[in-house]
């Protein structure tokens, strides 16, 4: 028996220092680390418990029979990320370049299934160079496997995908199902072909990272959600995400003690938001001095800049945020703030996150490209999201909410559970100065000094429809509030809404638009 202990120690000892000091070296002359240095990174120290280890591949053929280490270029297991149960599989580059085959999906379909079973959240560290060619099509049916799960741990558990090498062709599906996309500057990429595909078919030349790399897909494509230039920051903040998020769906998100008073007057929104409608703020700064201690965690910071959507906290409860940002495209509604904010609500009513949403938006977005892309299914999308969430919803009208970009913004007539403004909002269909060019047209074209009485009728029009207190008399405003106490009634309301209970209509699933 000490003989066989033995033997078992030493194959453990030669799996854990991985193939060769040479295949290792290489990863780091990359900028890149092995899979357990990233494994050790993201869990809690001596946490981690691995699972097939001792798995080998059972390809014949190509010089595979030859060459059977041990992991097959995967590394599979469970533990511990501030206490909190955390599954994880990471390709090894050094092994076969992280390729998959049948014994390497076979290890990530189980702690898949496992992750599922036990309600706790998956990471998977991506690192490889897609389907291992040697074993043909059993590889691709090894991909196939994985679409599966990912769908069927959608919004069951959460699923962080994190980008830290070349991700091409079916591969790249399985984070594009995945609740979130992290990706390292200059050492990850993700596309469906390559750059020799490219230019062979288009002729168009460009480099991998040009392609699909961390910047273009955080600010052009919006398919990675945040991107770092380095893989321990970028570990770190899977960390502070994982943090923020439950368990599964039928977990609330974990609750911290909080020092920074609920009650606490926020005196400087007076300052930060603008009375007049057209002048430009930072949003994020309201946010800031809204959430706990000023903290939150923007999700597609740099794509459809023109909406925020964050993870913050208040009063230690986990919540959602969704803003306009006045400071890019005047805060607008168009096709990629539409999606981007859909996808938010969606993960947050699904992770029982309450959703607090900042108005200040002017309408939708005019022009041809837009309703030429599909602006109205689009749109729809968020309208569909909102519709939807049975979490607790919170809206805050901040100033100006126009048209139907102010009712897909979570109006009360959408379901909103709590709806507020601030003494400077303006409710209406569009803007006073269009609203009088359509209303009063006749008679502006008709007066002595037009300028002169279209400037009166924009005045009336404002006095008698866009009042701050028009929408709270007919009870589309729950309450008109001052600036400094928007924390603290945030917060009492959240307070109440914890026990919210919402039926959802009998069926198999809605079909929402896409």
């Amino acid at each position: 028996m000490k003989s066989h202990i033995a033997e078992l120690a030493g194959i453990r000892e030669r799996v854990l220092a991985g193939p060769s000091e040479k295949a290792t070296a290489a990863q780091h002359a990359k900028g890149k680390l092995t899979a357990r240095e990233r494994i050790e990174l993201l869990l809690d120290p001596g946490s981690f418990q691995e699972v097939e280890q001792l798995r080998r591949h059972r390809a014949t053929g190509f010089g595979l029979e030859a060459k059977k280490p041990y992991t097959d270029g995967v590394i599979t297991g469970w533990g511990t990320v501030e206490g909190r149960t955390v599954f994880v599989y990471a390709h090894d580059f050094r092994i076969f370049g992280g390729a998959l085959g049948e014994a390497h999906a076979t290890k990530i379909h189980k702690i898949m299934d496992m992750a599922i079973a036990a309600g706790a959240p998956l990471v998977s560290l991506n690192d490889g160079a897609g389907a291992r060619i040697q074993e043909g099509v059993t590889a691709l049916a090894g991909y196939g496997g994985i679409f599966r799960r990912n769908t069927a741990a959608s919004g069951v558990i959460p699923q962080i995908s994190v980008m830290l090498g070349p991700c091409a062709g079916g591969a790249a599906y399985s984070p594009a199902l995945t609740d979130f996309v992290f990706m390292v500057r200059e050492t990850s990429q993700m596309f469906i072909t390559g750059p020799d595909v490219v230019k062979a078919v288009t002729g168009e030349e460009i480099t991998q990272n040009g392609l699909g790399g961390a910047d273009v897909h955080a600010e052009t494509s919006g398919v990675c959600h945040f991107a770092y230039d380095d893989e321990e920051t970028c570990l770190e903040e899977v960390r502070y995400l994982l943090s923020m998020l439950p368990g599964n769906n039928r977990e609330n998100p974990p609750r911290v003690e909080c020092a920074d008073p609920a009650d606490r007057r926020c005196e400087a929104l007076a300052d930060l938001v603008p009375e007049d409608g057209n002048r430009p703020y930072d949003m994020t700064k309201v946010i800031e001095e809204i959430l706990d201690d000023g903290e939150c965690l923007e999700v597609h910071q740099r794509w459809a800049r023109n909406i925020i959507c964050a993870l913050g906290r208040l009063d230690g409860q986990v919540v959602g945020v969704i803003a306009n940002q006045p400071q890019v495209l005047a805060g607008v509604l168009d096709i990629e703030a539409s999606e981007k904010a859909a996808r938010f609500v969606q993960m947050c009513d699904a992770f029982s996150i309450p959703l607090v949403t900042l108005l200040d938006v002017p309408g939708f977005l005019p022009g041809v490209g837009q309703e030429h892309g599909g602006i109205i299914r689009r749109g729809a999308k968020l309208l569909y999201a909102y519709c939807n969430a049975t979490v607790p919803r919170i809206s805050l009208i901040l100033r100006k909410a126009y048209g139907g970009a102010y009712i897909v913004m979570d109006s009360q007539s959408i379901g909103a559970d709590l709806t507020y403004a601030w003494p400077t909002n303006e409710i209406a269909v569009m803007g006073a100065e269009g609203a009088a060019n359509v209303i009063f047209r006749r008679q502006i074209a008709e007066a002595e000094d037009p300028e002169a009485r279209r400037a009166e009728l924009v005045k009336e029009y404002k006095s008698e429809l866009m009042h701050p207190y028009y929408a709270a008399e007919r009870g589309l405003v729950d309450d008109v509030i001052d600036p400094a106490e928007t924390r603290e009634v945030l917060v009492r309301s959240l307070a109440m809404l914890r026990t919210k209970h919402a039926e959802s209509p009998a069926r198999k699933h809605g079909n929402p638009p896409q």
